[in-house]
């Protein structure tokens, strides 16, 4: 399929309901293998004189999740912050306050996934009581509280814990400046998903 650049763009997506049907709506899209879009060089021109994002998506840096692909998004269309497991630090925030406060994106999505290796890495570190030297345990001192709330007793305390990870990672989204007022106004939606390895479905949090 070739793009052609004169051609009329979209409207652009301003609130987070329609950008939250988007995203879910090119999962669908992504999962039953009929994707819109790619990764083509027209497509990067025809975005190229400006971007209208309208969400900012921060997931884990795990190669297996490629956050344009599974949400089938196009070149200008979301803004992506990665990092292990979603951990959370001024960069981070600091992009995420850019993309609503500069770009003006309606919709804040925390994207966790199932076996995250950073999250078991987590476990296995609390189990054994052993902190991984380095920056590395940076990252498992800001999951460690996830992993508490559920218990190492928990046979499937990784899994639990991924999802509580992602919880708490939402709700840190209120320490952004800006954007408790922003979601008081109806500005701006924060959600938490998680992205399923073996279907690549996305599954909302309640």
């Amino acid at each position: 399929m070739t793009i052609d650049p004169s051609a009329p763009s979209p409207p652009p997506i301003t609130n987070a309901a329609d950008a939250l049907a988007e995203l879910v709506a090119g999962n669908k899209r992504f999962v039953s293998g009929r994707p819109e879009h790619g990764h083509r060089v027209s497509a990067a021109a025809a975005a190229s004189g400006g971007q209208q994002p309208h969400a900012v998506v921060v997931g884990c840096i795990d190669s297996r999740v490629p956050l344009e692909a599974i949400f089938d998004q196009t070149f200008g269309s979301i803004c992506v912050v990665r990092s292990g497991a979603h951990v959370l630090d001024r960069a981070v925030l600091g992009s995420i306050d850019f993309a609503v406060a500069k770009l003006g994106v309606p919709l804040i999505m925390v994207l966790g996934h199932k076996r995250c290796g950073a999250v078991q890495s987590t476990v296995e570190a609390l189990r054994t009581n052993n902190r991984p030297a380095g920056d590395i345990g940076y990252l498992v001192d800001q999951i460690a509280p996830a992993v508490t709330t559920i218990g190492l007793d928990d046979p499937d305390v990784a899994d639990k814990a991924m999802r509580a990870h992602v919880q708490r990672t939402t709700a840190r989204m209120q320490d952004i400046t800006g954007v408790p007022e922003a979601m008081a106004a109806g500005r701006v939606d924060v959600v938490g998903a998680v992205y399923d390895l073996d279907t690549g479905l996305v599954d909302l949090l309640p």
